[in-house]
């Protein structure tokens, strides 16, 4: 039984899992956002969210600690003077998943893994947010402005009539007559 093993295997040895998720992990540093199986990126969030905290605090140990985990240089330069600039006052949730529908050839759940702070178009939509409005009384007070009309409209019986409107139907209806 595997009563409290949260580790997912991903059915692989842990030499080819850790490869991967160390390769994954680095594509997700360099490129920002990364396509790929929902098992695997659950598994990635919890691999490389603690390197994300600890790029916070720019140090020799901090970095030799990232890299021993992600083994890729450039990663680990772009994990430290991009990423932890960005991600420095959030207290955490550092990766986003989209799930995007599953794939045609095994029918795997497929998703798009993201750092949250570098989707340009979610931070153009949060900076313009809503006015706040309240919800209590439905609008009841609008409902009857609308209904009435701003001034009240007098019947008339001394409204001038266009004459040549109210002929031309007459001087046809009697051609139609004869």
């Amino acid at each position: 039984m595997r009563h409290g093993k949260k580790v997912n295997h991903l059915g692989r040895t842990s030499a080819h899992r850790k490869a991967m998720l160390s390769n994954m992990a680095s594509s997700l540093i360099l490129h920002k956002r990364i396509n790929t199986t929902l098992a695997k990126a659950k598994a990635l969030r919890g691999y490389v969210e603690p390197l994300i905290t600890r790029s916070k605090e720019d140090s020799t140990h901090s970095r030799r600690m990232v890299f021993s985990y992600l083994q890729n240089k450039e990663a680990v330069v772009a994990l430290f003077r991009e990423v932890s600039v960005k991600v420095a006052n959030r207290p955490g949730g550092y990766t986003r998943i989209l799930k995007t529908g599953n794939r045609l050839g095994d029918n795997a759940e497929m998703c798009m893994m993201e750092l949250v702070d570098f989707n340009e178009n979610m931070l153009a939509a949060k900076e313009a947010p809503k006015a706040k409005t309240t919800r209590r009384s439905r609008g009841t007070k609008d409902k009857t402005t609308v209904a009435k009309p701003e001034k009240p409209v007098a019947k008339t019986e001394a409204a001038p009539k266009t004459e040549n409107v109210s002929e031309e139907p007459a001087a046809e209806n009697t051609e139609n007559k004869e």
